[in-house]
């Protein structure tokens, strides 16, 4: 397992590295959506429920998974070491 042998910082920087990226990539999408949507319908749906509404959460979401899983593998290499 490749993701097995990494280190507690490393688990940590790459949970948080992926949270950040699905919070971009969330609030990203939601703009364009909201841009189509607002263009589409004329309403003026405000462009700052992207960052509360989509992204956040997301982002939040994808970093508990991440580290959960992260942290569960290397707190299973470090028992087995043990």
């Amino acid at each position: 397992m490749p993701l097995g042998d990494l280190g507690l910082f490393t688990s940590l920087l790459m949970s948080f590295a992926l949270g950040f990226a699905a919070f971009f990539a969330a609030t990203f999408c939601a703009i364009i959506g909201i841009l189509f949507y607002n263009t589409a319908t004329h309403h003026a749906v405000d462009f700052a429920l992207t960052y509360t509404r989509f992204g956040l959460p997301i982002g939040l979401l994808v970093l508990v998974i991440a580290l959960g899983y992260l942290g569960t593998l290397w707190t299973r290499r470090k028992l087995r070491k043990v």
